[in-house]
């Protein structure tokens, strides 16, 4: 995110995580890097382990994203997972090593098209990535009595949301980013209600889109009519991506972003935008409520980055990453995650948890979306491999990418 700190040294560190064009995720938690200082920066880099307890159970190894679990700067630890080996004396080897799907993918393809050990007992790619192991089957199905807290209280909306994987056989979520609207409450008075409002001719060269593909792509099918969800194909995805190039070619929309997306936001470049939504909560946190964020209407999008055990991953090991998922589905626990990763949590009571960890995120939308807002969210159906490629290359190629 793009903060000013005040302390130089921690200015440096923010300064350097940008330059180096980390991946959302990173940058969305880069104010506690800043905080944390450069030890750790280095603890998060090495991917040291952060499980306790000794391993008397056994060890399990987890590849996450980057910032993607509560961190204690002072201790350099993360307290749920020494909680979870203090209780049931299995070590956790966690590396956040997940900087982007394709590019992890292509460290472990190899392995899991061979059936062999990837290295990592469990992984948490995001839903869309995970479709194509379920479809592969790469990936092991999870046994249901060892997991009484995910089938108590995983939320009704996320037990079907993966379309190749109806009841969450395979995948189970982790923590789910979403996409929406958001624009300046005093440049834009009236808001916006439909897609065509970010063609209004006030906002000419001061709209935002971003880079990921199924975010905005997803937000414009659901803005013509069609749910990103269900069954598009071809003919919806052409009048999308006609919407996005006219627009581009016009001049309406300006600013093509990944990460750095919100600085634009800050110097007025940009006025109204497709978001992260979790990102311009905490703007809005921090400066002063200057934009509204919601999801359109017509449907925002959300996605899922969800535990899967890869083929090659043991019985005994894939028992034990089943304790460690059950674990996390404790509602005291999720909230505790979900306090500092700030993104919508998967896990039913969370809400009420979240009263005894922090009282100022019980009504964060960014991590408990309300009845209405998740009547408007859509996930992005599973791609073929045949049309993801299609599909991506043309979204390039408008975008200049």
């Amino acid at each position: 995110m793009p903060r000013q700190p005040e302390d130089p040294i921690v200015r440096s560190i923010v300064s350097m995580i940008r330059g180096a064009q980390l991946s959302r995720r990173q940058l969305l938690r880069g104010a506690a890097v800043g905080a944390a200082g450069a030890g750790a920066l280095s603890l998060a880099s090495c991917g040291t382990g952060g499980g306790g307890g000794g391993g008397e159970a056994g060890t399990v190894t987890w590849a996450n994203w980057t910032y993607y679990m509560d961190f204690d700067e002072a201790s350099g630890t993360w307290p749920s997972l020494e909680q979870f080996s203090k209780e049931t004396g299995i070590a956790v080897d966690y590396l956040e090593d997940i900087d982007d799907n394709n590019t992890f993918f292509g460290k472990i393809k190899d392995a899991l098209q061979l059936g062999q050990d990837t290295g990592y007992d469990t992984v948490t790619f995001t839903d869309w990535m995970n479709g194509r192991l379920v479809l592969a089957e790469q990936v092991q199905e999870f046994d249901y009595a060892n997991l009484p807290n995910v089938e108590a209280n995983l939320i009704p909306a996320q037990r079907d949301a993966l379309d190749v994987d109806p009841g969450r056989k395979y995948t189970i979520p982790w923590q789910m980013p979403t996409t929406g609207w958001a624009w300046n409450k005093e440049a834009v008075p009236n808001g916006l209600k439909t897609l065509d409002d970010f063609l209004a001719p006030e906002l000419k060269g001061k709209v935002g889109v971003l880079t990921e593909m199924r975010d905005t792509m997803g937000l414009i099918l659901s803005g013509l009519g069609y749910d990103p969800s269900g069954k598009w194909g071809d003919k919806e995805y052409d009048e999308a991506i006609a919407w996005l190039d006219d627009a581009i070619q016009s001049g309406q929309i300006t600013q093509v972003k990944g990460n750095s997306y919100t600085q634009d936001l800050e110097t007025g470049a940009t006025l109204a935008a497709f978001v992260w939504t979790g990102d311009v909560v905490m703007l809005n946190a921090e400066q002063d409520d200057q934009w509204t964020v919601e999801f359109p209407e017509s449907g925002g999008m959300i996605a899922s980055d969800s535990f899967t055990v890869p083929n090659g991953t043991s019985a005994e090991q894939k028992k034990l990453v089943e304790e460690l998922i059950n674990f996390y589905y404790q509602p005291d626990i999720a909230a505790q995650v979900a306090d500092y990763v700030q993104y919508v949590t998967p896990v039913q009571g969370a809400q009420e948890a979240m009263e005894q960890v922090n009282p100022d995120n019980v009504d964060n939308p960014a991590i408990f979306p309300s009845e209405t807002d998740w009547q408007h969210l859509h996930a992005f159906r599973t791609l073929t491999a045949e049309e993801d490629n299609r599909y991506s290359e043309m979204f390039q190629k408008v975008m200049g990418l």
